[in-house]
């Protein structure tokens, strides 16, 4: 099931997209979730960020090339950090660079949607907690990363995560193909079986030390191929079996 947000006259609802037309819904994929007799063509509506998080939880150097590439050493444990929910852009409009930085890349990566309250989960009921993924796109100044004594700026920018297009509750993210592209350009091409914490490692990690809330997305890590973007380039960030993240630069 795909579960899309969307704006369609002046209204914002969540809805199940099949095909071209999206299956309006009551409610939230959160809460008391049902479908209503209201079809539109997805072509009627405005994507949505598929979720409105109270936390956007990182996980860093998750492969090992992209670690490299920045010249830091892989962590023993999972390395978090976040983003705040005001970063979150919607499928479509524009990443904003920052007249602070000089240096701003693109990360793909592949996102977790949280279902329901997590608090120190076992690895073996992770899948319990999982409402499905989406596409993030954890935008960094990467010349402000390594200035900072913290990544909280260079990671936080308002525009800084795009998410999207939807959700995929039925998605196997077990070997899913990560890739990023420029302007058509490949630059991330990586598969989830690189990463060195996979998602039930992740999520349960995650919830030992903070609790996660309906909606709450965590960000997976990003493959190594980062990139500068730069004043009109096209992004694309997609996942097989997801689909397409898609946003201009301004």
């Amino acid at each position: 099931m795909r579960i899309a947000r969307f704006q369609h006259d002046g209204k914002v609802a969540f809805g199940v997209v099949a095909g071209d037309r999206v299956q309006v819904y009551s409610g939230s994929p959160f809460g008391d979730f049902q479908p209503t007799e209201s079809t539109l063509a997805l072509s009627e509506v405005e994507l949505l960020a598929p979720t409105q998080p109270s936390k956007i939880v990182c996980i860093g150097m998750n492969y090992s090339a992209h670690a490299a590439e920045i010249a830091q050493d892989v962590p023993d444990e999972p390395l978090m950090f976040f983003k705040p929910s005001s970063a979150i852009q919607d499928p479509g409009k524009p990443i904003e660079l920052p007249w602070q930085s000089e240096q701003v890349e693109l990360e793909g990566e592949m996102a977790i949607v949280i279902g329901k309250t997590a608090k120190n989960v076992p690895i073996e009921q992770v899948d319990e907690y999982i409402l499905g993924f989406t596409i993030g796109n954890d935008v960094t100044a990467r010349d402000l990363q390594f200035t900072d004594l913290q990544w909280a700026r260079s990671k936080g920018f308002d525009t800084f995560c795009p998410l999207g297009p939807w959700i995929e509750t039925e998605f196997d993210y077990e070997g899913a193909l990560l890739e990023a592209r420029i302007n058509g350009h490949v630059r991330q091409h990586a598969y989830s079986t690189d990463m060195n914490f996979g998602v039930r490692e992740i999520l349960s990690y995650v919830s030992q030390n903070v609790t996660l809330n309906p909606g709450d997305v965590i960000l997976t890590g990003s493959p190594a191929g980062i990139s500068k973007i730069e004043k009109g380039d096209f992004v694309e960030c997609e996942i097989k079996g997801i689909g397409v993240l898609a946003n201009p630069v301004a």
